[in-house]
């Protein structure tokens, strides 16, 4: 057997113009009579054995678009086509070579691109008629054949099923184009101006497709596309020798199409990624004879040389701004990851110690990521992190720098100030007359030079008298009245005066260098209070930094998440309530707040029970967050639990219970109450969408939920809503969900700080609520219920999430890059970093437009390995065109780059982690890092040597570059103990950074504390003086995560997919 003819050829067949014309005709009068489907099926059979066609020829008879009807396909064809595929008249490969052929897809890639189609000698085809709008009906019939293959009667035999795996690989080809022309047409938007925009939006609305619709269609052929895949008749087939064609199509297809799909079905991409690179790949044949030379040749080299003693010649790498700059912005990308002993560490070990060329860069280097993002449009909110990266990091850092000065390793912390900040383009970062003259510009970058000098001033980097020269302007600022501030005083201020815990958390918006103590103290303080159970003041302290997710982002430049969440974790497993405190509901309003505070930053950077530190499965914490979304049956609550939650439906919505009293509040305990949210909002949605619960009492009982000490609960509530809205198949209940979000969303009275809450709860919950509203509204377009509750949400959906993971658009557009997808992309992005590194020193360039998101989704959806070995092609690549020197550098910046997915949490909380399950683990599994992909493509070095001595050479060299930049840094931790001592708190600091660096042996770590020590004697009377922020500044690590835009995250594993009901 043998795959000779190609799946988009014209079908070779017989038939006569007589059966072509009949059926035809009969088309044509069952669709003008309406004939219905019994009697189709009784005339269908006569029919066909009197005129006789081919599948192929009848299915496209059925889908063709005809000169009178091209817009949309009839509603009665599917239907017919159901009864011909169950008498074998048609079957799944020629519906599918039908479908493909008359697509909307292909005139919507020629509408954006301007491409047409071209035949194999070049020339232009001429185009078919194609449907106006197809995709409705692909999604029908994409369900429908699911069924067909998932019940083993849409493959017959091996040579069905080859021709079926490649036209499937020509639908993802298709997709994948379609996807990118749609995000192509988006970018083009984007560049129009206002007037533009609101033309071509209203032009939009009257034509379709819409992009929403090709989602659906496609949502319909990835589940196809699964089915296909772990079909028994297709992987048989594919196993075959001569199936070598189709595997290369169905392979490449996939490696394309699998990133568009990503975040709407993560599940199925993770199967369909698994199916490529391991049952795919393991179909390909072996070369007995040569790989038994290689284990031969393997074997000897392994017994004479290690990976150590090869001697690779070494050649001069750059540091450039490039390097560093794609370094600072992984660290600010999601969760910033402000671990200042890494950071020490690292930039210790890239510049040598060298520290004046260490703080210029860091100042430049900074300017240019705020630069970056100042040029994209986002909510000035979300990006007002790197603005105070800049003005409250910063500084700090390069005082840390100051400190840690010698005579080996001068430092002049004024010189070095100057001559970077005056490298800043003034165009980019115009002074704060041109911002208070114009009034139009970019509040990122507006001031910013000033602000950053000021702060620089305040912490005795340089003199207030050298700012106006450098700036050559007067300033319009001033140092703070209230001078430095010190984190002990502000400690001690705020556990005297809890009033003063409020004006420091509305300080935190501030760029004027005092932020970092101010971070640090609310920490410490967030930290004693529950200790002592201050529970009066902890509701006051963690209902203001709940109130504004930016506050959440500020907090994480400066401390540890461990400092803020392992204390709320203790005090709120460990809660309980005492007789004696009095009224119930001011106990759970306490409660609720501070959990408000932990369900912020649990759903605003996606933690898991592991970064909470969770260690029990049995902790309230860790059942919250592995299962608190998922309703119960009531066969699963254990009989108190079912006491609890008939008390609270009767509390809520019987008005002759009372009400919700004491003895309700007092007899459940705040944990048990908000464990059975998931399951008392299912029983809300089962009893409105039955009858059940009148719009009264529903309208009462909400209105106690809005109520200033159960809000929080909305958090949990609104997430299985919003989960429960993107299942189906059950109208009733998402529109019972509608009428309980309107009620949430719009509460016809509600007090002001009752608001207050809703407005923070609204910023937890908007991204995925929005996402499930605009799903269903695909679903149901003439619901008039869903844009209200749309507009509600669109000031809190870009504040919502900070995670690093990539948008729908963002993935679109990467995987349509031509001659590669995402793998290009990527390699496009290295490109232009060497590029701008080339440029000569000195001179004035814009920073490459860069997020490094996508080197987190190409981590997350090509693995390691893959992206690894593609860094190391383009390598290869500039390295034989001369650009060496910086390359290595470029190369050697990303895979040093921290990525929380891959990398260790913090040591001291890894035993007995819990997943995102809340199961009890050993310490946590994490997926390989781009550094050891690398370590072990190094250590493939005897085969590389044998097949490629120049690629030999580039591993092995990256790899000893990105082990000595990651290395443990006795003076860097020097460093890090430096600052401690500066700011008052040396004593488990060097401790904290040696852990931070890695494991170190124990003359090593003494010579670290008695440089540690050395350091602290020394700083007296110079260098930066008392930096005041008291604690560590260390911080935790942030990561990447694709779930919250994934459409079948909800769904389950999909093992029962193939028993969908789709009549």
């Amino acid at each position: 057997m043998a795959e000779s003819q190609g799946v988009g050829e014209e079908p070779r067949t017989g038939e006569g113009t007589e059966s072509l014309r009949n059926w035809q005709d009969f088309i044509e009068r069952c669709l003008i009579t309406r004939l219905d489907n019994e009697t189709f099926e009784r005339f269908a059979p006569i029919h066909h054995a009197k005129y006789p066609l081919s599948p192929r020829v009848l299915a496209e008879l059925f889908l063709r678009p005809q000169k009178n009807n091209h817009d949309v396909l009839d509603p009665r064809i599917p239907q017919y086509m159901q009864i011909l595929l169950a008498h074998h008249y048609i079957d799944a490969l020629s519906i599918l070579l039908a479908m493909y052929k008359y697509s909307t897809s292909h005139k919507q890639i020629q509408d954006v691109t301007g491409a047409g189609e071209n035949d194999q000698s070049g020339e232009q085809q001429q185009q078919p008629l194609r449907w106006g709008n197809s995709y409705a009906t692909e999604e029908h019939i994409f369900y429908r054949l699911t069924r067909s293959v998932s019940h083993g009667t849409g493959i017959h035999d091996s040579w069905d099923a080859l021709r079926i795996a490649r036209i499937m690989a020509k639908w993802m080809e298709l997709f994948t184009a379609t996807a990118g022309a749609f995000a192509a047409d988006m970018v083009n938007q984007q560049m129009q101006t206002a007037e533009e925009r609101d033309r071509v939006e209203r032009e939009r609305r009257k034509q379709l497709p819409r992009v929403d619709e090709m989602e659906s269609a496609r949502a319909g052929f990835v589940m196809l596309l699964l089915g296909v895949c772990e079909s028994k008749p297709v992987l048989g087939a594919l196993g075959k020798p001569y199936a070598k064609t189709a595997r290369k199509e169905l392979s490449d297809a996939l490696g394309n199409f699998v990133p568009t799909i990503m975040q709407s079905a993560e599940q199925i991409s993770q199967r369909l990624v698994q199916f490529r690179t391991e049952t795919l790949a393991g179909f390909e044949p072996v070369d007995k004879a040569k790989a038994a030379a290689n284990a031969d040749m393997d074997d000897f080299l392994d017994s004479t040389m290690g990976l150590d003693s090869l001697v690779v010649p070494e050649i001069p790498i750059s540091n450039t701004r490039a390097g560093l700059y794609i370094y600072l912005n992984s660290l600010l990308v999601g969760r910033p990851l402000m671990d200042d002993a890494a950071i020490f560490n690292y930039l210790h070990n890239r510049y040598q110690g060298d520290l004046q060329q260490t703080a210029v860069d860091l100042i430049l280097v900074s300017f240019d990521v705020v630069a970056n993002a100042a040029s994209v449009i986002q909510s000035p909110k979300a990006a007002h992190v790197l603005r105070s990266y800049l003005t409250n990091k910063v500084p700090l850092l390069l005082a840390s720098l100051a400190a840690s000065g010698s005579g080996l390793y001068p430092f002049n912390a004024a010189a070095c100030v100057e001559h970077a900040t005056r490298q800043v383009s003034s165009a980019t970062f115009p002074n704060m007359s041109d911002y208070i003259s114009s009034r139009s510009g970019n509040t990122l970058t507006e001031g910013t030079r000033e602000d950053f000098l000021f702060a620089c001033c305040l912490h005795g980097l340089i003199p207030e008298t050298q700012i106006e020269p450098i700036l050559n302007e007067t300033c319009y600022n001033s140092l703070p009245t209230e001078g430095r501030l010190v984190k002990e005083a502000l400690v001690q201020e705020c556990l005297a005066d809890p009033e003063r815990t409020v004006q420091l958390v509305k300080d935190i918006e501030k760029c004027n260098g005092n932020v970092g103590a101010i971070c640090v103290a609310l920490t410490e303080v967030l930290g004693q209070l529950c200790t002592m159970r201050e529970t009066m003041t902890l509701k006051t302290l963690c209902g203001q930094l709940a109130r504004d997710p930016m506050y959440l982002d500020v907090l994480l430049l400066f401390n540890k998440l461990s400092a803020i969440v392992y204390p709320l974790c203790d005090l709120l497993d460990n809660w309980k309530h005492d007789e004696d405190q009095g009224e119930a509901q001011p106990f759970y309003e306490e409660f609720g707040s501070m959990l408000l505070l932990l369900l912020a930053l649990v759903n605003r950077y996606n933690l898991t029970a592991a970064d909470m530190g969770a260690r029990s499965p049995d902790s309230f914490v860790a059942k919250l967050i592995g299962k608190g979304r998922l309703f119960r049956p009531l066969d699963e609550l254990s009989p108190e639990e079912n006491g609890h939650l008939d008390k609270w439906i009767h509390g809520l919505f019987d008005s002759d219970a009372g009400g919700l009293g004491d003895e309700l509040m007092s007899s459940c305990p705040p944990q048990e109450f908000y464990l059975l949210i998931p399951t008392l909002f299912y029983n809300i949605v089962l009893a409105v969408s039955t009858g059940s619960l009148s719009e009264d009492s529903l309208r009462c009982g909400v209105e106690y939920l809005v109520d200033t000490f159960l809000l929080p609960s909305l958090v949990p509530a609104v997430t299985y809503l919003s989960n429960h809205l993107w299942l189906d198949n059950h109208p009733p209940e998402q529109k019972a969900i509608l009428k309980i979000l309107q009620l949430i969303l719009q509460p016809s009275s509600i007090s002001s700080e009752a608001s207050s809450v809703l407005s923070s709860v609204l910023s937890i919950v908007a991204k995925p609520l929005d996402q499930a509203l605009r799903a269903y509204q695909r679903r149901d377009p003439r619901n008039q219920e869903i844009e209200p509750l749309l507009r509600i949400l669109k000031e809190h959906v870009p504040l919502s999430r900070r995670t690093g993971a990539a948008e729908n658009s963002e993935l679109e557009a990467w995987s349509s890059t031509p001659n590669g997808g995402l793998s290009q992309a990527v390699r496009s992005t290295i490109r232009g970093f060497i590029a701008w590194g080339l440029q000569p020193a000195g001179t004035e360039s814009t920073p490459t437009a860069y997020t490094h998101r996508q080197l987190l989704a190409a981590t997350r959806i090509l693995g390691a390995k893959q992206t690894v070995r593609l860094i190391l092609d383009e390598l290869k690549e500039q390295v034989q065109a001369g650009n060496q020197s910086v390359a290595y550098d470029v190369c050697c910046a990303i895979i040093c780059a921290p990525n929380v997915a891959t990398d260790d949490v913090d040591p001291s909380s890894q035993v007995n982690l819990l997943d995102a399950t809340a199961q009890a683990h050993g310490p946590q599994q994490r997926p390989m890092s781009l550094r050891q992909a690398l370590r072990a493509a190094a250590e493939d070095w005897k085969r590389i040597h044998k097949d490629d001595p120049v690629a030999f050479e580039i591993v092995v060299r990256l790899h000893r570059r990105v082990e000595a930049q990651l290395a443990v840094s006795v003076s860097a931790a020097a460093a890090a103990a430096a600052e401690a001592v500066l700011q008052g708190d040396g004593g488990n600091m060097l401790d904290d950074a040696m852990a931070a660096a890695g494991v170190v042996d124990g003359d090593a770590a003494a010579a670290m504390a008695l440089d540690a020590a050395t350091v602290g004697l020394d700083m007296g009377g110079g260098g930066a003086g008392d930096l005041g922020l008291g604690g560590s500044t260390a911080n935790s690590v942030g990561g990447l995560d694709l779930n919250d835009q994934d459409v079948f995250g909800g769904l389950g594993p999909l093992n029962g997919w193939d028993d969908m009901d789709l009549a």
